[in-house]
């Protein structure tokens, strides 16, 4: 697989698209149609690849940072951007991706802007109902993984435990035995 799935949820992976967006040079992972393709794929948003052109990246793009912009403003309490919303509701306007039954089992096919639909409705789902309230930051500096918080008491603090969570754990222990323990990310405000 080309890409990672840490969320569990096809619009906030889809956000995880642009790692470490903070740093100077963030790592795009949708560098060209046939990533977008394979993102589209990987995620079971389709069953194949949609073909997707130059057109359809820079749309999935767009579409993508003005998720992250509405997610980012619902972080911090700040009103949502009205382009952003606009892009986003235009992208959920889209006919979405067509699940159909063959006799090998459940197919789903799509074109770019049928499989970005979907990618959006998802993120409308979250942004307009009640698990807005559980969008959390991954905690660990380098990375910029929105994600839903469904822990008990809602004290999670990653992305995700096989990457960011081992990373932030063996930096405090490595801290502690140099004898300067770190501040956890919930402490470090």
């Amino acid at each position: 697989m080309e890409h990672a799935f840490p969320c569990g949820n096809p619009a906030l992976d889809f956000v995880g698209t642009l790692r470490a967006r903070r740093n100077d040079e963030p790592a795009e992972m949708l560098g060209s149609p046939r990533s977008l393709d394979a993102w589209f794929r990987e995620s079971g948003v389709t069953g194949a690849d949609p073909g997707s052109t130059a057109a359809d990246l820079a749309g999935a793009i767009a579409v993508r940072e003005a998720i992250y912009a509405l997610v980012a403003a619902r972080l911090v309490g700040h009103e949502y951007d009205p382009e952003a919303l606009t892009l986003l509701n235009e992208a959920a306007a889209q006919p979405d991706a067509v699940p159909q039954l063959t006799r090998t089992g459940l197919q789903v096919r799509a074109t770019a802007a049928q499989a970005l639909s979907t990618v959006a409705r998802a993120a409308i789902t979250i942004l307009g109902g009640p698990d807005a309230d559980l969008l959390k930051e991954c905690g660990r500096p380098e990375c910029t993984q929105v994600y839903l918080d469904h822990s008990r008491g809602s004290r999670r603090e990653w992305c995700a435990m096989a990457t960011c969570g081992n990373k932030m754990k063996a930096a405090a222990y490595r801290a502690r035995r140099r004898g300067n323990p770190p501040l956890t990310p919930s402490r470090q405000s």
